[in-house]
């Protein structure tokens, strides 16, 4: 699964602090423990696409039935995400996170037991669950409890466990390919998840951020000393009650067209909107997830056995894997706006020859390699680059919001299209399906040459004035308290201790910014 939810806004409590290295050493172990749940998000959206070869002959199930067993996830994954944020308010975010590893299990015990295609389907629902609650609750507590000068290694902590996940769940599937035991496939999730589940408790602290709006300063300064010393732990006390009373002041100047989803109606926000929610569709409509979810199946079109299926199915998960960390370490210093250029231009190709390979029944050995390179082309720009834009390109007032709409569009989509592709491949032809991903890449890449400006070494206002002159607007002023502090990705409520004035650009490193003149 290719999408993943990354909260934008989220600040750590030591914002531009240095720890010493002991503190930053044990961030670094809570962050992989917690990261666990971005492992059983790409694992359990993974695993399915070998087991899917054994358990349609096992349960004799229809293309739809097929799609079901998939996409009924991505249904548990809509609800988990909307309701995580409640639960992760409520309790916590350390006991949330242990349930939800929980659910990660209880989940797999029933799909290991599942003697029909009813208890399955209840079964992978559960895993949804889990897998959206993961989603949006796992980057957060990353986020906030991750110093700034590492927290953009944390939060990509989460999108490379997620890529290991899916690679795993298909090296799991080949193990067992031979036997065709699908109940063991996913019999595997059970460990990483009581690992989450035990480690986050007995291991991983509370969230700073989430003690300090609950009132627990004591509990906050303790947990503080476990990363450094008390005077530090003080100055990061006071950086929170400043924040709080610049959010509370930001809060109450809004008018009640600026409140909770109204906000994203306005003009000042409806270019980001724009952005934001046809770059999410996008992401899915380009039929990445028909890959990842049906890989061995469509492999199997080409004439291969089932094992052999899944052989290539695991260099897909490694090239999907090497790519994203390719496109890690290179999004700050290209910028957004060209790697997701250069992604759908490759996307639309290779897809394109992916599809006339099945029409004209080129060699496999071909289509193979038109696959693996398309997924190559996703995992390098698309795939990432879409979370940062949607945490960069929505104004201060409408981060959050704007996160949670394009979010819930990008788990719709996954599902409209991994519900429907075998249904639609069985009807019109496979290769004919791929041309109109094919298609969709083309349109994705004709709007971003338009609409998406690059927002890399941009603070807010930068960003929404770029936006709105690609939309060919004048940008509609946004109010900034005295005190707010604006970086790319993110915006915090108060100047954190040492970080630049308020009115200072960022400096800018690795390059000139790419030009916003829209390509008419």
């Amino acid at each position: 699964m290719q999408g993943f939810s990354r909260e934008p806004g989220t600040t750590g409590p030591i914002t531009a602090i240095t720890l010493p290295k002991q503190g930053e050493r044990r961030i670094w172990l809570w962050a992989v423990l917690i990261a666990v749940g971005g492992f059983l998000f790409g694992f359990d959206t993974g695993v399915v696409s070998g087991a899917l070869l054994y358990i349609t002959k096992d349960f004799s199930l229809s293309s739809s039935e097929q799609g079901s067993v998939v996409s009924v996830l991505l249904i548990g994954a809509m609800i988990g995400a909307l309701v995580a944020g409640k639960i992760c308010d409520d309790l916590g975010r350390k006991k949330a996170v242990t349930i939800f590893g929980l659910v990660f299990a209880l989940g797999t015990l029933v799909a290991v037991v599942s003697h029909n295609y009813g208890t399955l389907l209840v079964a992978r629902f559960i895993l949804g669950l889990a897998v959206g609650s993961a989603s949006a609750s796992v980057p957060v507590y990353l986020g906030e409890i991750s110093p700034s000068n590492i927290r953009g290694r944390i939060l990509s902590l989460n999108q490379l466990l997620i890529t290991v996940g899916i690679l795993c769940s298909y090296l799991i599937d080949l193990a067992f390919s031979h036997s065709g035991n699908w109940r063991a496939m996913f019999a595997f999730g059970a460990i990483p998840a009581l690992v989450l589940s035990l480690g986050v408790w007995f291991i991983v602290p509370e969230s700073p951020a989430w003690l300090f709006t609950q009132g627990r300063t004591e509990d906050l300064r303790k947990g503080l000393r476990k990363v450094t010393d008390d005077k530090q732990a003080d100055e990061i006390i006071e950086v929170y009650r400043q924040r709080a009373a610049q959010a509370a002041r930001q809060e109450a100047a809004r008018g009640k067209d600026e409140k909770g989803w109204r906000v994203l109606l306005t003009p000042a926000v409806r270019p980001a909107l724009v952005v934001g929610l046809t770059m999410a569709a996008l992401q899915q409509f380009g039929g990445i997830n028909t890959i990842i979810y049906y890989a061995p199946t469509i492999i199997e079109q080409t004439g291969r056995s089932a094992s052999n299926s899944i052989i290539y199915s695991v260099y897909i998960g490694i090239i999907n894997f090497v790519m994203t960390v390719v496109a890690i370490n290179t999004i700050d210093r290209l910028g957004r706006r060209q790697l997701l250029l250069i992604s759908l231009g490759f996307m639309a190709g290779f897809v394109a020859l992916l599809g006339f390979s099945f029409i004209w029944h080129w060699n496999s050995n071909l289509t193979l390699l038109f696959m693996v390179a398309y997924i190559a082309a996703f995992a390098g720009g698309l795939g990432p680059v879409f979370w940062v834009l949607v945490g960069e390109i929505f104004p201060t007032k409408a981060k959050a919001d704007g996160s949670s709409a394009a979010t819930t569009v990008n788990w719709m989509s996954n599902f409209i299209v991994s519900q429907s592709f075998l249904t639609v491949a069985n009807g019109i032809g496979q290769g004919q399906t791929f041309l109109i991903f094919a298609g969709v890449c083309v349109l994705g890449f004709l709007f971003v040459g338009r609409f998406v400006p690059e927002t890399k070494n941009r603070d807010t206002t930068e960003v929404q004035e770029a936006l709105f002159k690609r939309f060919g607007k004048k940008p509609v002023p946004e109010a900034r308290s005295e005190g707010a502090a604006y970086e790319a990705g993110r915006a915090d409520a108060g100047p954190a201790v040492g970080e630049r004035p308020v009115g200072q650009k960022p400096s800018v490193s690795g390059g000139n910014q790419s030009d916003d003149t829209p390509v008419n």
